[in-house]
């Protein structure tokens, strides 16, 4: 019975590799809580706020500069909304998109000045912040809002004229998916010979795979030997407004064949597939990488462990909300008929009793002044994440930046921190 009880050197390894891991959380957490309680914490203003009490109009802006607008135009566009923005939804997003979508035509028509005269990097350039300034237009506009669909499919074909006439390294490619397909975009490894690492990236509840692709992930990671391949999954982008895919629980179903088609492609290493999200892709991307074990590593831009609470802390209103019109946003995202509907489908939206099963690399990073989703999920998900043999739970602090949620306030350092990440376990390159 003794040898029995009698612990083997790897177990006592283990023993303290696990107990040192709680005391960095226990550090991690009393640190955490002793900043939101600093009244100089709170006092600080970490976001660009061009409209003093509108945080949906806020979020957006502060995306579109990270996407690559230009302040002057940000500027032009903004300062006729001040009160527009005090505004109900309806009156005030219908006055955002005029102003916005003139910015983009007007650009479209400087676009195509430079391409009479031979100049198509510069229209490339000008299509770029056009295509930056429409998706920001019709993300705040409602379900069903009138002109909102041919919005969407004229942001589309700015997008792809941006891309060529940039010479982008990003491909438009199409993955085979029930009767119809998924559209992604496909960033390549730079100065890699032969079948290079690969990062899926995957959007949260009100984003597209364009808005991450501009906000700079996949460039980054190319730099590093890394390729992207930024998704509409179901109940995203494309698969929702073109084809009618809303959003599932259970993301495995569309994840693995994801991995599927990467495994037909010759320039992939299919050893190395790994999982990001953001927002709302930090519970898609947990949930997937435990149910799908191709994936060789997972990565969260902002973990969301319990999506069922926040929905009814929101009910309460609790916490900031990402997009007007809010509750009918999310009721087409997931299919819903009514909001009871969609409470009982939001029941499922969490990663209890997940997380254990996932055996490879997974690093869950937060801002520590996430609005949406508190902090507290994120320690969640880092600690029933048991057997992962490389697990790190990164909180993007005041220091670095990217404390607001999905680091939006500067997500340069927190994508960089992601990037850098993902080379050393896909075994890409931090250096040249």
């Amino acid at each position: 019975m003794d040898a029995l009880r009698r612990k083997s050197p790897g177990d006592r390894r283990r023993s303290r590799a696990g107990a040192i891991c709680r005391e960095c959380l226990r550090r991690v957490r009393r640190s955490c809580e002793s900043r939101l309680r600093s009244k100089s914490y709170r006092r600080v203003v970490t976001v660009f706020k061009y409209f003093p009490s509108n945080y949906v109009w806020n979020l957006s802006v502060d995306l579109a500069i990270e996407m690559g607008a230009r302040i002057g135009e940000i500027e032009e566009m903004c300062a006729p909304l001040q009160e527009a923005s005090t505004q109900p939804d309806a009156a005030g997003t219908q006055a955002f998109r005029e102003t916005w979508v003139r910015m983009a035509d007007k650009l479209c028509e400087l676009a195509e000045e430079d391409e009479a005269r031979g100049r198509m990097i510069s229209a490339g350039e000008k299509y770029n912040r056009a295509a930056i300034y429409y998706i920001t237009a019709e993300r705040l506009q409602a379900h069903g809002a009138q002109g909102r669909m041919a919005l969407y499919r004229r942001f589309l074909d700015v997008f792809a004229r941006g891309i060529a006439q940039s010479g982008e390294n990003c491909e438009r490619v199409k993955i085979p998916y029930g009767d119809a397909h998924l559209s992604a975009l496909y960033v390549r490894a730079e100065n890699v010979v032969g079948p290079a690492p690969i990062l899926v990236q995957v959007n949260g509840l009100d984003s597209a795979k364009e808005m991450l692709y501009r906000v700079g992930l996949p460039r980054w990671l190319a730099q590093r030997g890394i390729s992207s391949l930024v998704v509409d999954q179901p109940g995203s982008g494309e698969a929702l407004r073109l084809h009618g895919m809303t959003a599932v629980y259970n993301s495995e179903v569309w994840a693995s064949k994801v991995v599927d088609w990467l495994e037909t492609r010759a320039d992939v290493d299919a050893m190395r597939i790994g999982l990001q999200g953001v927002s709302l892709g930090g519970y898609f991307c947990p949930r997937a990488v435990a149910f799908e074990p191709r994936f060789a590593c997972g990565v969260t831009l902002g973990a969301n462990h319990d999506w069922r609470d926040v929905q009814k802390k929101r009910l309460a209103r609790e916490g900031s909300f990402p997009v007007p019109h809010y509750w009918e946003h999310v009721k087409w995202v997931w299919g819903a008929k009514d909001l009871d509907d969609f409470m009982r489908i939001a029941e499922n939206v969490h990663l209890d009793g997940v997380l254990d099963r996932i055996k490879v690399p997974f690093l869950v990073t937060h801002g520590e002044k996430d609005s949406q989703i508190p902090l507290h999920w994120a320690m969640r998900t880092y600690e029933q994440l048991i057997n992962s043999p490389k697990r790190e739970l990164k909180v993007f602090t005041e220091r670095e930046g990217g404390v607001q949620h999905g680091s939006f306030d500067n997500s340069a350092n927190a994508c960089a921190y992601i990037a850098d990440w993902v080379a050393e376990t896909l075994r890409g390159r931090t250096a040249y």
